[in-house]
Formats: C-alpha cells, sequence, structure tokens
C-alpha cells in the first residue's frame, strides 16, 4: 500500500521559514508527479506546488511563488517544500499526494481522483 508521510510542520513567526518533508514508500518514486496542498478550516483545497521526479519540472501557485520552493531526493523517495517569508495566511494543514506520471494532466486536478494518493497532512501555523 502506497503511504506518504509529512513531517515539519509547526508553529513559526511571520517572516520565520519551515521545510516540510514527504516520505514516501510502497511506489516506484521516479513513476510519479508530487504535489503538496494546504486546506484551510472551512475553505477549499488549495494546490500549491507540485513536481515531476524525473525530469524535476515544477509548477507552483501564484500564492507561494518567490517564497516557497519545492525539491526531491530520489534516493531518500522524499519530497521537499522548503518555506519562506511565511505569513499568517499561510496557516493551514499541509499535505502531500502522489500521482503515476502518466495519469498527469499538468492541474492539480490529475491529484483528485482516486488513483491519487495522499498522505494525513501536517499543520503549520503563523503567528503574527
Amino acid at each position: 500500500e502506497v503511504q506518504l508521510v509529512e513531517t515539519g510542520g509547526g508553529l513559526v513567526q511571520a517572516g520565520g521559514s519551515l521545510r516540510l518533508s514527504c516520505v514516501a514508500s510502497a511506489l516506484p518514486f521516479p513513476a510519479y508527479v508530487f504535489g503538496w496542498f494546504r486546506t484551510v478550516s472551512g475553505q477549499e483545497l488549495e494546490g500549491i506546488s507540485c513536481i515531476d521526479a524525473v525530469d524535476g519540472i515544477t509548477h507552483y501557485a501564484d500564492s507561494v511563488k518567490g517564497r516557497f520552493t519545492i525539491s526531491k531526493d530520489n534516493a531518500k523517495s522524499t519530497v521537499y517544500l522548503q518555506m519562506n517569508n511565511l505569513r499568517p495566511e499561510d496557516t493551514a494543514v499541509y499535505t502531500c499526494a502522489a500521482v503515476q506520471r502518466h495519469l498527469y494532466s499538468g492541474s492539480y486536478n490529475s491529484f483528485l481522483g482516486s488513483y491519487a494518493s495522499w498522505g494525513q497532512g501536517t499543520q503549520v501555523a503563523v503567528s503574527s
């Protein structure tokens, strides 16, 4: 069974940084595209970044562009999200997701189908 386990969340002051990690198991890591999503209580799921495990092509939502960086370590089957210059509005549960490359359409919606795998999420809180 595919597992995605996120770590690295916590409480940080505005302007601070956190690095989230997503360790994947029971899947051929290079065959997947990985995405980071966040959910604020009562609001919609937001796709904020994704990365192709083969060619390393990345995408960022406008809300995080220039502040967040997604990266991967194929040897460790791990995807990272470095978050700098955090703002109170970044407070959310951050979740990692994976979808097979041949099922990725270039849209975050690709991760919403039944064939995608999701982690449990990690809470990030940014105080003002």
